[in-house]
């Protein structure tokens, strides 16, 4: 898939203007949206991620387009999967509602810029090295069984907020007590102080840095294409902190979905791993061909989310009654 330096550029420039538009209606508003706004931006969102879909199938063809939408459904839900640890952050950290959307905003930015910093090293990487073929499908069966372990275990949600760089901040910097708006950092009795807001932000950009560690390897098992796997990350962001709100309760109520998502990660860290096999030949020398099709992909991705959410809605009404 030949992507010219136009195209890169005339996609980053959008994007920057989508994401200029609402953090500046955002930090000029901060609200809490209603149901009804939400739901609107998710769809046009998800809208224009199948309409973009659909062009790289006119375009490029079905394989890339399959590649784009595979990419693009495992990453929105390893995003909605990483909503459960922005509600706890939210919450240990007491975050009124009416600002919760303006951090939000300011973690998605912040994902986005990691998220491009791995995607480039990734591809350089790939192009260079076979080998981390290897190292990316071990990694995220790795992830796997760790994110299984995490669901049995259930772990303390205080370590979802404080980590190193939250300590360090915390020792560091003087603190006010209260938030002051969407403000960063205040002047006091003469002294310049930083706000809550500032360790929110702090909070949700480390998250975001490790999310990255996880989701950049998982879809490069999907696609090898930078341009789709920057696009597909985008697109799935895209929305995010709507959804946030939106589906509110109902993230306690897919207590399935770490299952799920530790099984599309195994599914592909082994699909990576076959791929590794394939680039140096050792599949035909053990008499099988290590490529998985996209299409099996496609649908290992779908039925796993399927089943992982009616699982899920159906144990939660059952506790319910």
């Amino acid at each position: 898939m030949h992507v010219t330096i136009e195209v890169w550029l005339i996609t980053i420039a959008v994007m920057t203007v989508v994401l200029g538009v609402d953090l500046l209606v955002i930090g000029r508003r901060p609200h809490e949206p209603s149901m009804r706004e939400a739901g609107i931006a998710i769809g046009v969102f998800s809208g224009l991620a199948v309409l973009f879909g659909l062009g790289i199938w006119y375009v490029a063809g079905a394989r890339y387009a399959g590649e784009f939408f595979a990419g693009w459904l495992t990453e929105y839900s390893l995003s909605v999967d990483n909503l459960f640890i922005f509600v706890i952050i939210m919450a240990n950290l007491r975050v009124p509602r009416q600002l919760q959307q303006f951090a939000l905003m300011v973690g998605i930015v912040l994902a986005l810029i990691f998220r491009g910093i791995f995607i480039a090293l990734g591809a350089a990487a790939i192009e260079r090295f076979s080998w981390v073929f290897f190292v990316f499908g071990a990694f995220l069966i790795y992830t796997s069984v760790r994110l299984y372990l995490d669901y049995r275990q259930k772990d303390d949600d205080d370590d979802a907020t404080e980590n190193a760089v939250m300590r360090w901040v915390r020792r560091t910097f003087p603190s006010t007590r209260d938030f002051h708006g969407t403000k960063l950092v205040v002047r006091e009795n003469g002294r310049r102080l930083i706000t809550p807001m500032l360790f929110v932000i702090v909070a949700l950009g480390t998250t975001d840095l490790l999310f990255a560690l996880d989701s950049i390897p998982a879809i490069y098992g999907l696609t090898q294409e930078p341009y789709l796997v920057f696009t597909a990350n985008v697109f799935a962001l895209m929305g995010l902190r709507q959804l946030y709100f939106l589906i509110g309760g109902l993230l306690q109520r897919l207590i399935y979905l770490s299952v799920g998502l530790s099984v599309i990660l195994a599914f592909i860290g082994v699909k990576l791993v076959l791929h590794a096999l394939h680039e140096y030949h050792f599949d035909s020398r053990l008499g099988f061909d290590g490529e998985i099709p996209i299409w099996l992909s496609l649908v290992v991705i779908l039925g796993t989310l399927a089943v992982t959410t009616v699982a899920s809605l159906l144990k939660s009404r059952r506790e319910a009654v």
